[in-house]
């Protein structure tokens, strides 16, 4: 027999207190019952634990005992209980109840249940995209969009309007490829602003660009297909091609984008071609004339897919947004990927694909069935907003806005940039590079602010193939002019310190 693991009462009834304390429209007895089911589950509470009296519970939670006393004949009667005559109640001998209670006397922290447990290859695969959950990034944090200036009256307004007056409809699964007037609206605004050829018809709401590529990715490509990615490139795409099974082949990028005379030799043809070529991430550059068209040809050749991802291209200073590489070509080999969620807000979770006729019926059927369609009534709201003239005001503000930021930024990085720190040109966008002369400068300065909060994205992070070109990413879209400054200064000082004890080289 096991032997009887006695259970510490007060740390027994103070681990509930705080669980019953918590606000919940559940009865007391249902709440005491649901958190001792959860720990014997979990192990918390160990298999052949003994439980304290239940006069001693009921007193120290406050409660009556006949609380105490329901729900533990409940558990009792569901098997996870035991009661011993003479003896007391028991935790049953139970498969998940095998691991050391926390409760036990002397107790320390208990092993984890699935020492064992392994991920899919796919899963390790993703991984290495994914950085570490936190919160705010802070000053640099890419890819945000500046949050303080969404009219958020006006938005939750329509928004609140259109949730109430949803038709009934809107609450079932929807396989229409998105709201109707939503489709029609990005249209029309693609046309005018990125000269894309396109019908309401081809458009695709999506959950975000990225559910967009997972859907590309899928549909489009087998295991061990080759994908042409620009090198250094953006880890979201990367990952989902490298999740599912696809070889990225990365491509050199230079001061006119991907530059498809570079392609490594010994790789397949290959089936998809990915290019952010209005302005390339991160280094920023757009790609000249010349290089597009000789992108397209090469899809042509090859019999490859194009995929397009404009993710920011509303936000170009001192000259009008270029015209989609989609646009530029009669074929239908092009798949053109935009997102709301960097105009407006990341928690909107809207994106969209301008698919070629031969691949609408077909995505749109296999979004529905693997994603779902929802937030018809978000879309909807959308849909009002652009068409009222909200969406495009609130671009104009916040290019204004996105260039005053950029000019914070360079002018706290001045000293610096006196002292030999190289900047990317800026002409678009919502981040900066900081181009470095060593991967070892790099690392001293992301070392050191993470030792302060500051979180800097390596450029050489942004690279298939290591060690990576050695930079910074600096987002400066998402922060506030004050946050700006003060991040900006510090970097401005460390790079300098670097660079005065000989870490840094100057720039090349």
């Amino acid at each position: 027999m096991e032997p009887v693991v006695a259970v510490h009462a007060d740390w027994v009834s103070e681990a509930l207190g705080i669980e019953l304390s918590q606000p919940s429209s559940h009865t007391l007895v249902r709440r005491l019952y649901r958190a001792l089911r959860t720990w014997v589950q979990s192990g918390r509470l160990a298999s052949g634990s003994r439980l304290p009296p239940s006069r001693r519970l009921a007193s120290d939670l406050g409660v009556g005992r006949n609380t105490v006393l329901e729900a533990i004949d409940q558990l009792v009667a569901e098997g996870f209980l035991e009661t011993r005559p003479g003896a007391g109640t028991f935790v049953a001998d139970l498969p998940f109840g095998r691991v050391e209670s926390v409760f036990e006397e002397g107790s320390r922290e208990a092993p984890d249940p699935f020492p064992e447990a392994s991920l899919s290859s796919r899963g390790e695969r993703l991984l290495r995209f994914c950085a570490p959950s936190g919160g705010h990034r802070g000053a640099f944090a890419p890819g945000v969009p500046a949050l303080d200036r969404l009219p958020r009256e006006l938005w939750q307004r329509l928004l609140k309007r259109h949730q109430r007056d949803a038709p009934e409809a809107w609450l079932d699964y929807r396989t229409q490829g998105g709201v109707t007037a939503l489709r029609e609206v990005l249209c029309d605004y693609l046309r005018l602003s990125r000269s894309v050829r396109c019908r309401p018809e081809q458009v695709l709401v999506v959950q975000g660009a990225q559910q967009g590529f997972e859907l590309i990715a899928r549909m489009l490509g087998d295991a061990g297909d080759v994908v042409w990615m620009e090198e250094p490139g953006y880890g979201g795409a990367q990952a989902c091609f490298d999740a599912s099974g696809l070889e990225m082949v990365p491509v050199p990028v230079d001061g006119e984008g991907m530059d498809i005379e570079r392609v490594p030799a010994g790789h397949a043809a290959p089936r998809l071609i990915y290019v952010t070529p209005s302005h390339q991430y991160p280094s920023g550059v757009t790609m000249g004339l010349s290089r597009r068209l000789a992108l397209l040809e090469a899809a042509e050749a090859r019999g490859a897919w194009v995929v397009e991802d404009d993710y920011d291209s509303e936000f170009r200073y001192g000259q009008r947004p270029i015209a989609a590489l989609q646009g530029l070509t009669e074929s239908a080999r092009v798949i053109y990927v935009g997102t709301l969620s960097k105009v407006l807000y990341p928690g909107l979770r809207l994106g969209y694909l301008v698919l070629p006729d031969a691949l609408v019926e077909p995505f749109r059927r296999a979004n529905a069935r693997l994603h779902r369609e929802g937030q018809y009534a978000v879309q909807a709201a959308l849909a009002e907003f652009i068409a009222a003239g909200h969406f495009s005001r609130h671009v104009r503000r916040m290019r204004d806005c996105y260039r005053q930021r950029q000019a914070l930024l360079r002018r706290a990085l001045t000293p610096a940039v006196a002292q030999g720190l190289v900047l990317s040109e800026g002409q678009a966008g919502m981040h900066l590079v900081a181009w470095l002369d060593s991967l070892e400068t790099e690392r001293a300065l992301v070392a050191r602010g993470a030792a302060i909060g500051i979180s800097l994205s390596p450029l050489s992070g942004y690279c298939l193939t290591p060690p990576g070109r050695p930079g910074l990413v600096l987002g400066y879209a998402g922060a506030r002019d004050g946050e700006i400054l003060q991040a900006g200064r510090w970097l401005a000082q460390e790079w300098l310190s670097l660079n005065e004890a000989g870490a840094a080289s100057p720039p090349r």
